[in-house]
């Protein structure tokens, strides 16, 4: 077995050297759930982070079948790939486009599968 981990949370999942596949473990989830900042912005989905964050051990298992089967058959599921892209202001004058920096949000269950392989 090897392990590999988000190093921003310190966690880790194993993976299985036998058949190579990511085992989604229902505990990671919910760790990684559980560290979500709720006063980060909703992705596409409008999700709110403080529900995910406070019904992490409801949820938990479910996004863990759905991390392991995902990673198995190689596909995303199509919401987890969509990104609201808003320009925020970085400096100078507000009328210039070229002062603006594009930021991509996008499905926090999508960041957390990310993460999780």
């Amino acid at each position: 077995m090897c392990t590999v981990g988000p190093q921003a949370l310190g966690t880790k999942i194993q993976v299985d050297a036998n058949t190579d596949l990511l085992s989604a473990k229902e505990e990671l989830v919910c760790k990684l759930l559980q560290e979500l900042d709720p006063y980060k912005s909703m992705g596409p989905d409008n999700i709110h982070l403080r529900m995910l964050r406070d019904l992490a051990d409801v949820i938990a298992r479910t996004l863990s079948i759905i991390f392991a089967k995902s990673w198995r058959s190689g596909d995303v599921p199509e919401d987890w790939k969509k990104a609201n892209v808003t320009p925020i202001y970085k400096k100078g004058l507000k009328e210039d486009p070229g002062n603006y920096r594009p930021i991509s949000l996008t499905s926090v269950p999508g960041k957390l599968w990310n993460e999780s392989s």
